[in-house]
């Protein structure tokens, strides 16, 4: 790396509660600081990936919400949080009481926001930077906040999360509409009304559903994609 990673996110970042889970405290970018502007060629100049890490997107924030209010979905279980980020949802976890937590991420800048993060908030998590997609590692409950993003990753990930869920296993993922998320694969738990910033979004609330792999009952209120204008946020 050309940049010291802790240096770089200390002295860009501030230490924030995102509006939805005000519980937990993060290192983000904001405004008033150059990384919210740097441009993607910038980022690659001083050996920068693009910092997801450095924002609390809605889908975490929804899904770290609803185990912070659900405490028992992961209580005393085997947790791993897959493209945990800044580890918002992997130290909502941690404090809902989980038994252990691993946090899961290729970015190599996002270890040392998560263990940052992770000591803001005086929890202990475990890390891995290897891609895990496809692998069974024996954990009870699996985690994943706004991973549908992508087609060709959203392909990657149905298989493995239905094959894991179809296991015993508990895949639960906080999405805020986007286009490949598969609705029609899983059961929505519970729907909130997350505040971003626009500059990341298309709005300023994102309409977030939590959603449990398996089919079920679905609330057909959670049916919409980043297509489908959220009247309420008008």
């Amino acid at each position: 790396m050309k940049t010291d990673p802790e240096s770089f996110i200390l002295e860009n970042t501030d230490v924030l509660t995102p509006p939805h889970v005000p519980e937990i405290r993060l290192h983000l970018a904001t405004e008033a600081h150059e990384l919210w502007l740097k441009t993607e060629e910038e980022l690659q100049e001083i050996g920068l990936p693009p910092p997801f890490w450095a924002f609390a997107w809605a889908g975490g924030q929804g899904l770290a919400r609803y185990i912070l209010d659900h405490p028992e979905v992961v209580r005393g279980r085997r947790v791993v949080d897959f493209a945990s980020g800044s580890g918002l949802v992997a130290i909502a976890a941690m404090k809902a009481g989980a038994a252990s937590v691993l946090a899961a991420d290729i970015d190599p800048w996002a270890e040392t926001a998560v263990r940052l993060n992770a000591a803001l908030n005086d929890v202990t998590l475990s890390y891995t930077g290897d891609d895990i997609t496809g692998r069974d590692l024996e954990a009870e409950v699996y985690l994943a906040g706004d991973v549908f993003y992508d087609k060709a990753f959203a392909d990657r990930l149905k298989p493995w999360f239905s094959g894991l869920a179809a296991s015993g296993a508990s895949v639960i993922v906080g999405d805020p509409g986007r286009s490949y998320c598969p609705r029609e694969m899983m059961t929505s738990l519970a729907t909130y009304e997350v505040p971003v910033t626009r500059a990341l979004e298309d709005s300023e609330v994102k309409r977030t559903t939590v959603w449990r792999f398996g089919t079920g009952v679905h609330d057909n209120r959670a049916r919409i994609s980043d297509d489908t204008p959220d009247l309420r946020s008008r």
